[in-house]
């Protein structure tokens, strides 16, 4: 034998006694569910040190080479759900656990947008006439400018209505003589003509009182003066000295800002807290401090498809004109959900997409999750419950999720445990039940140290002998 067969059997034979003397070893070591004489305490399982999903059933080494540390029952494991976890006073202080309690009180869901101030059109008024003329004199000659009701805008001349007043003085003249006639007939003719050149005038705009100075004076006016309908602001003008104009032309328009209305745009998971006639509260950033109180005039049948957003109309009184249209206001929405409303703090609830959980302080550092459902967000930071909570109950409100992970690893190494006690076993176990040391085990006929074959070099292929 040579060297090389020498040293194989040497090391064969060392690998051979390790097995023989880990076998009796293992065999000696504790089980799961016995008691672990150093604590007096039943051992659950072993567990690697930076690895708690690596559990056996016995002492051992982690992949890492790590020693294994037995994991025990504690006292009441059996009465608890697999995902209660206990943590002692210590731990619960360095991780920063806090707790409060389910609570019943007013609940109220608050919506908080941005608006735009705008006019409200059923205030603005438009000025035209209802003939064709020259405008003579302007008496408004800017936008933006206070208007009063009743105020002069501005003088117009116009054929139509320079013969319309010829006829109403005719008519009036003619009324004078035949007043007093001992013919009905012709009392009641005078009448009635000047009756209808009066209304002409009145359906042309001339007001009741320019029609008494006609009378008055016995002459016509070239230019008649156009008034404003409101009081209110010029917000878009027109007219121009000279300028003509046709019938029905817009010459001003006035918005009176008395009251104005407000846009703004909630988002429609928002729309089912809103209704028409609730109050709302507006602030301004260049009015700190000032809150304005209005009310919800007009929800608007549909979406905006680009944004998904609703838009409402708000009204607001604005007797000092304070609002200017075009801001952009801070605008407060609240709906009341309920007196008597189980409410707990927004922290408090993991929501998992899938479902949503609490974690029950059940005393003596017990944690339970629980499954809870949840309604509207309320008073800015709380959750309304549903189900699942009963109020007085005290819940976890701070790193909830570190006991989360803790409770879904109990209870996932449970689940574990019970199949293997089912008799399932894990596939990375080493079984050494079957390993015997008899000499048929250990076929070494074939094995021999022969130097793998080497290619030929060139002299061989040259020589033409077999190798």
């Amino acid at each position: 034998m040579t060297r090389d067969h020498l040293r194989l059997i040497g090391v064969l034979a060392v690998v051979i006694l390790q097995l023989a003397s880990v076998a009796p070893a293992v065999a000696e070591t504790l089980k799961a569910g016995m008691v672990d004489p150093k604590t007096g305490k039943t051992i659950k399982y072993w567990v690697a040190p930076m690895d708690p999903t690596y559990i056996r059933d016995e002492p051992g080494k982690s992949p890492m080479g790590m020693d294994l540390v037995p994991v025990y029952e504690e006292e009441g494991d059996s009465k608890e759900p697999t995902s209660t976890i206990r943590i002692d006073p210590v731990t619960i202080q360095n991780m920063g656990i806090r707790t409060g309690m389910v609570q019943r009180k007013p609940a109220a869901r608050s919506i908080r947008a941005v608006g735009n101030v705008t006019y409200d059109e059923t205030r603005i008024y438009a000025v035209n006439t209802k003939f064709n003329g020259w405008i003579e004199g302007l008496h408004v000659d800017f936008v933006g400018e206070r208007v009063r009701r009743g105020q002069p805008l501005f003088d117009i001349y116009s054929p139509e209505l320079v013969t319309a007043q010829e006829e109403y003085l005719l008519a009036l003249e003619q009324f004078r003589r035949l007043g007093e006639s001992d013919f009905p007939q012709v009392r009641e003719a005078a009448r009635r003509l000047l009756t209808a050149s009066r209304t002409r005038l009145a359906y042309w705009d001339v007001s009741a009182a320019q029609i008494e100075r006609i009378a008055a004076e016995g002459r016509v006016r070239k230019a008649i003066t156009v008034y404003s309908p409101a009081s209110g602001v010029v917000i878009r003008k027109n007219a121009l000295l000279g300028h003509y104009v046709k019938a029905g032309e817009h010459q001003y328009e006035i918005a009176d800002l008395s009251r104005v209305w407000v846009d703004v745009e909630i988002y429609e998971y928002e729309l089912p807290w809103v209704r028409q006639g609730m109050e709302a509260v507006m602030d301004l950033a260049y009015i700190p401090g000032a809150r304005f109180e209005g009310r919800v005039l007009f929800i608007y049948p549909y979406l905006n498809p680009k944004t998904r957003t609703a838009t409402l109309r708000l009204e607001f009184a604005n007797t000092d004109e304070r609002l200017k249209p075009d801001m952009f206001t801070n605008v407060y929405l609240e709906s009341r959900l309920g007196e008597d409303v189980l409410v707990v703090p927004q922290e408090a609830v993991i929501d998992s997409g899938v479902r949503k959980l609490v974690f029950v302080s059940r005393g003596q550092g017990k944690f339970t999750p629980r499954e809870v459902k949840i309604g509207a967000e309320v008073n800015q930071g709380e959750l309304q419950v549903l189900e699942g909570l009963s109020a007085g109950e005290e819940i976890v409100i701070s790193a909830q999720f570190m006991l989360d992970s803790e409770s879904s690893l109990r209870e996932a190494i449970q689940k574990m445990l019970e199949v293997r006690k089912g008799g399932a076993a894990a596939a990375d176990e080493l079984d050494l039940s079957g390993v015997t040391m008899e000499s048929d085990d250990l076929d070494m006929q074939g094995l021999t140290m022969d130097a793998p074959p080497q290619d030929p070099g060139p002299e061989s292929q040259g020589s033409g002998k077999t190798p």
